[in-house]
């Protein structure tokens, strides 16, 4: 649904922030990393354009191929982006966390929405719209060239990903994503870094383009060897894997 001309809303029948949390929209804002190191006069700014939204978990933020008059970052939850194949297989491009953004490519080239964007969990969104971003940036260039920076590194991200599922069998593309995974969000503990909430085996296929049954027998494969050890519903990625994963980096 079309959000009310005002920085408080409810959507999905759930209230958004309170009238008195603009500290916190304007922590979000400092803390995004589409909008790091802007000075305070710009964080001041973009804290008076954007308008708050909550989803559900499950709720789709963003549809592929609809028009795209929008950028959102995000203030607490997940989204996961993805695209679905003709057998409505679908494949995941990334997991974005509190202080990512989307949703950027359509308001400079005016192309529709590339993916789907949608909430994992319970998700607060700040919400920009194209003539607020482009009106801010006017009087704050400083804005435009972290949205270079932000391009810039989503490319890198692209073609990393393209190598690996050309140059990369399904173990080893396993082992990236779940290292990365654990650089993402692993906290650190003895025995390595911990995932709090371990990705199912499909979700995994899903984010490397294999199958369900493969990334099983990956996956079992790398605990039998010690170099993961799932514990209840997080799993830790220890250092031997993660040293595995640079070695088979820097030899390519």
């Amino acid at each position: 649904p079309q959000l009310p001309p005002t920085s408080v809303s409810t959507v999905l029948g759930r209230p958004s922030l309170a009238p008195e949390d603009p500290a916190r929209i304007r922590a979000s804002i400092a803390r995004a990393t589409l909008f790091a190191a802007l000075p305070i006069s710009a964080i001041e700014d973009l804290s008076t354009r954007v308008q708050v939204r909550r989803v559900a978990a499950g709720a789709a933020v963003v549809n592929q191929d609809e028009p795209g008059d929008s950028v959102f970052v995000i203030m607490t939850g997940r989204v996961k982006v993805v695209i679905f194949g003709e057998s409505g297989r679908e494949v995941t491009l990334s997991i974005l966390r509190a202080g990512d953004s989307f949703g950027e490519m359509s308001l400079f080239d005016g192309a529709n929405r590339s993916a789907n964007c949608l909430a994992i969990e319970p998700t607060a969104l700040l919400v920009l719209s194209r003539e607020d971003l482009m009106r801010h940036i006017s009087s704050h260039p400083r804005t435009a060239m972290n949205l270079l920076g932000e391009m810039a590194r989503r490319l890198r991200r692209a073609d990393e990903t393209i190598a690996q599922l050309a140059l990369c069998d399904v173990n080893e593309r396993l082992i990236h994503r779940l290292v990365g995974l654990a650089r993402e969000e692993g906290a650190e503990s003895p025995d390595g870094l911990v995932v709090r909430r371990r990705p199912t085996q499909q979700e995994l296929a899903n984010m490397i383009g294999s199958c369900r049954e493969t990334i099983s027998r990956a996956f079992n494969q790398l605990a039998r060897d010690g170099l993961i050890i799932p514990r209840g519903r997080a799993l830790v990625v220890t250092p031997a894997l993660i040293e595995k994963a640079e070695r088979k980096k820097a030899a390519a």
